[in-house]
């Protein structure tokens, strides 16, 4: 969590860094939060009522959220707190509305926060892009963001390279998420050594793609350095999707606080279909600290469940395996690995994926505990 951030603000004994959400009347604010959040299907978001005051939203994923719902006829005046508390504002503009309205607003919005904190992100979700042909989608998609630029620099000259995000959105895909996950990667102070982390795994499993994934929002909160292929992030999202249909088939009916996704406590999180991840090489990867016999990388006095699975994407050989690796309640390891090096040296995949899952659980650990002592 940014610790120099004057968007990390106290929420009792958690620090949570604010994101704003804006945008006009029905352009979909509700309901991109509720589908990303509350896992609500997508055919009831028609069924969502107008969003009449501040609804904030209180989000534990890799760092805690604070996530601000307004109104359609939110102002900076109305807004009821300062700009300078929010580290991101997220603008959500139908893609069908091409009126100066709502670019009228995001531009006050703009102007009015760089007057008071300068390092706010700005990102602009043109959604429901599902409603155009792919040809009238780009154009309007085009012509949005020309409005927007042209009348920045009607406010100023200084606004000319400004810093604004567009990214194209749609609840019916994972465009979505996508688009959520890179306004998430702005927040996070410890996305370099998760990044670092996801390169050493890839290159000591020979995995062309790997990402650490929300389990609960199908969020990529970090991946390695290779680029993001579309269909591979696709791949990944429908294949987590599919494992948390089966979760609550195993969840136990008890009370357990841990079992909650805002505790802060790690506990055990349900299983998909899936067998225990354990260590069966004796071979220590390059990059990992030796294993002693005195030396455990998960303490025995705090034992968890830590759920994997597996799915071959290919019949053929060579073939491509796409694995899952629960890394903490929240949090899981997606990775590409060829199929045969999943076979044949899968105990280095794994044991890579217990040190792998011993470096994420420290940053986890050390963010909270930050949050909490300040």
């Amino acid at each position: 969590m940014s610790s120099s951030s004057s968007a990390a603000i106290s929420n009792g004994t958690i620090r949570r860094t604010k994101i704003l959400f804006l945008g006009m009347r029905r352009s979909g604010k509700t309901s991109i939060l509720q589908v990303l959040f509350e896992d609500l299907p997508v055919k009831q978001t028609f069924y969502l009522e107008p969003t009449m005051r501040v609804a904030k939203h209180f989000i534990d994923t890799v760092i805690p959220l604070e996530i601000w719902d307004c109104p359609g006829n939110a102002t900076v005046d109305t807004l009821g707190a300062s700009l300078a508390d929010f580290s991101t504002i997220v603008f959500v503009i139908d893609i069908r509305d091409l009126y100066q309205h709502p670019v009228s607003k995001l531009v006050e919005f703009i102007v009015a926060a760089c007057q008071i904190n300068p390092d706010i992100n700005f990102e602009v979700f043109v959604h429901k892009a599902e409603r155009l042909q792919e040809d009238d989608k780009i154009e309007n998609f085009r012509q949005i963001h020309e409005r927007v630029m042209d009348r920045l620099v009607d406010e100023s000259p200084e606004f000319e390279q400004f810093p604004l995000n567009f990214h194209l959105t749609s609840i019916y895909d994972h465009s979505l998420r996508e688009a959520f996950s890179r306004v998430l990667h702005k927040l996070i102070d410890s996305l370099p050594y998760l990044e670092e982390l996801l390169n050493v795994f890839c290159s000591n499993t020979a995995s062309p793609k790997a990402f650490l994934f929300d389990t609960s929002s199908k969020i990529h909160v970090a991946t390695d350095i290779s680029p993001v292929d579309q269909a591979t992030h696709n791949l990944c999202c429908d294949y987590l999707s599919m494992l948390n249909s089966f979760g609550p088939l195993y969840r136990s009916n008890s009370n357990d606080p841990r079992t909650s996704r805002f505790s802060p406590t790690p506990g055990p999180t349900p299983p998909p279909t899936a067998t225990t991840s354990t260590p069966t090489s004796d071979i220590t990867p390059a990059g990992t600290p030796p294993l002693t016999s005195s030396t455990s990388p998960v303490p025995l006095s705090k034992p968890h469940f830590y759920p994997s699975a597996a799915t071959s994407l290919s019949p053929s050989r060579p073939g491509t395996t796409l694995t899952y690796h629960l890394v903490t309640p929240h949090l899981a390891l997606l990775a590409l690995l060829p199929t045969t090096v999943y076979e044949m040296r899968r105990g280095l995949v794994e044991w890579n994926v217990v040190w792998f899952r011993e470096g994420v659980r420290e940053i986890w650990e050390s963010a909270l505990r930050e949050g909490s002592e300040s």
